[in-house]
């Protein structure tokens, strides 16, 4: 693994990606929580991807870039701006919820004030609408960059394949992510796809395509902002492969103990990248043991908060459904 500080990011940065990526893991706990006791309908996990989306988001500038994420990408909303509240108020169907007043069904993230542009429930669906906000970019001769990401399973959707070819002939500002976390749902990735990586299929678009290690932050941040400068001084998109672990099952309609061995579970369990970041993080003198606990016991208290406050709010009523459908004069 690269050291930390080969990253650029000073102790603070790295240190605020920890929280990131902490938060990330910890709220994710308390909304499969919430679903078990029928507090909230359904979760589809980001655990195993945290490492990588953090490192991914903090090599953009979410102030004026745009994010159009896919409904494994939590935590990456949350470096872009997004609070446990707003995700809690997402998954509860609140009135407030910031991604569709709760009229979307959870992990469908968005936010206008944060550049998070949300997505339907069929999947890879933002990828062409990607590259109608890039294309904004380059008619109007704006300098943001657009974001946005999938799995390897989705990415095989044609949808995938003509936002890529467009965004290849026109150049545009864009950078595509796929999230190979070894499962479209049940599915391996020995039937997925044939290429060797999904990372090929960039040049086969006419732009460069990388894989990188996702549990490695220093790796995948330094790869991202390569591609992100890239794209913002008018040389194209580019794929980055972001190779990632699904600790747990697809989502809180399914049991991955069906289709995957005890021993496949447990070797995940060993290679989570939470746990490595930590190791790094301590073995490279950022934070010692005590400070995490400190940090883990702040970021608890804040999604309890988040959790009562969120729960206390009103639900939307009937007569706001359609609300937010059509445009008003």
């Amino acid at each position: 693994m690269k050291k930390l500080e080969e990253s650029g990011l000073t102790k603070q940065e790295i240190i605020q990606a920890y929280r990131h990526i902490l938060m990330g893991r910890r709220l994710d706990e308390r909304l499969w929580q919430l679903t078990r006791i029928g507090k909230t309908s359904f979760n589809i996990s980001g655990q195993g991807h945290e490492v990588g989306q953090v490192a991914m988001a903090m090599a953009f500038q979410p102030e004026k870039d745009y994010f159009l994420p896919y409904y494994r990408d939590m935590t990456a909303c949350m470096v872009w701006g997004m609070t446990a509240k707003d995700i809690m108020l997402g998954s509860l169907g609140k009135e407030d919820d910031p991604s569709s007043h709760g009229r979307q069904m959870p992990n469908h993230y968005g936010s206008k004030e944060h550049n998070i542009v949300s997505h339907s429930s069929t999947v890879s669906t933002q990828f062409p609408l990607a590259t109608g906000v890039a294309y904004g970019a380059q008619l109007k001769k704006q300098d943001y960059v657009t974001l946005t990401a999938t799995g390897e399973g989705s990415a095989n959707q044609g949808e995938v394949q003509e936002a890529m070819n467009f965004a290849g002939v026109k150049k545009l500002p864009l950078i595509f992510v796929i999230e190979n976390n070894g499962y479209a749902i049940s599915v391996g990735t020995d039937e997925q796809y044939a290429n060797e990586t999904m990372a090929e299929r960039g040049p086969a678009y006419g732009f460069p395509g990388k894989r990188v290690n996702g549990n490695d932050f220093v790796e995948t941040y330094l790869a991202f902002k390569e591609v992100v400068e890239r794209a913002r001084s008018g040389k194209g998109p580019a794929l980055i492969e972001l190779m990632v672990s699904r600790l747990t099952s697809h989502s809180a309609d399914d049991d991955h103990t069906v289709y995957r061995s005890k021993e496949d579970i447990e070797n995940l369990k060993k290679n989570d990248g939470l746990l490595f970041f930590e190791k790094q993080l301590i073995d490279e003198g950022y934070l010692t043991r005590e400070e995490m606990t400190d940090i883990d016991t702040e970021l608890k208290k804040e999604i309890n908060k988040a959790t009562d406050e969120a729960e206390e709010m009103p639900e939307p009523t009937a007569d706001t459904i359609l609300d937010h459908v059509y445009a008003e004069k």
